[in-house]
């Protein structure tokens, strides 16, 4: 996998190029995603869920998600690694600052938070000393508790211009990539048109500019219950190779996410 970064996904963006990415958590995964030519790989908090067993993602620790970025990293040299910021480790920006610092000495190209406007100073105090981030709007994994569950956001017009609001400021403060999810596609559609940063959707519709799943759900690996966006890619291959290579493909030609996998307004 030849070696990926920011300015080259910002120009997959500009040129058109679907972005295909998914989450990894070890290392043999992630030599399997990188030789296939996956963009880039999320170290994602869901390894509380689908590594750990928990029932959320609210356990899980920087030092957890600095083991398996280091991991990923040791099966994948060049590919592009973010890293996600747990729960409640950058509720101020001192605190943001030493937890990504954690994830980026153990081998993240950029770090990952969740929450709008009030993250702009945070946001704006990382890129200044040199840590690259993504944002992450819509559907909140980690206030789950406080959205009341795991629903789809943005529907009401009014809640659509906050999170377009939302997504303006982050990439002002200087966000270089925006994770959307479990939004209406028309939103996603207004957010990827109105940025000039690379929005990646997970139950956000065909618009964004690149996509993501948790491989366990791109595998179809949690049978007691897959989420409307996700698709099963090893039902129809006969492999986890061939799975993998299939949703790769299914993004960058487009035909992933279908309207079965997404959400209206």
């Amino acid at each position: 996998m030849a070696t990926m970064s920011i300015a080259n996904l910002a120009k997959m963006k500009a040129s058109g190029d679907k972005i295909a990415s998914i989450t990894a958590y070890d290392a043999t995964f992630a030599r399997l995603f990188a030789k296939l030519g996956m963009d880039f790989m999320l170290v994602g908090d869901s390894l509380g869920n689908v590594v750990q067993g928990h029932g959320s993602t609210i356990p899980v620790t920087v030092a957890d998600v600095a083991y398996h970025v280091a991991a990923v990293r040791r099966g994948a040299a060049n590919a592009f690694v973010i890293g996600d910021l747990p729960f409640m480790s950058y509720s101020n920006p001192q605190q943001a600052y030493e937890s990504s610092a954690e994830l980026m000495r153990a081998g993240a190209n950029m770090v990952k938070l969740e929450g709008g406007e009030w993250l702009v100073d945070t946001i704006h105090g990382l890129v200044e000393r040199g840590i690259p981030v993504c944002a992450h709007l819509g559907l909140l994994p980690q206030s789950v508790n406080v959205l009341g569950g795991y629903k789809v956001q943005g529907r009401e017009q009014s809640a659509a211009d906050a999170t377009l609001q939302h997504a303006l400021a982050l990439q002002q403060a200087g966000a270089q990539l925006l994770v959307l999810e479990c939004v209406p596609v028309s939103l996603a559609a207004r957010i990827t048109e109105q940025l000039s940063i690379p929005t990646i959707g997970i139950g956000a519709g065909p618009d964004c500019d690149g996509q993501i799943l948790v491989m366990h759900d791109m595998l179809g690996l949690n049978s007691d219950y897959l989420p409307k966006f996700v698709k099963n890619f090893l039902a129809d291959h006969g492999s986890i190779q061939a799975a993998a290579a299939a949703y790769i493909s299914a993004v960058k030609d487009g035909s992933f996410p279908g309207p079965e996998h997404s959400f209206s307004g």
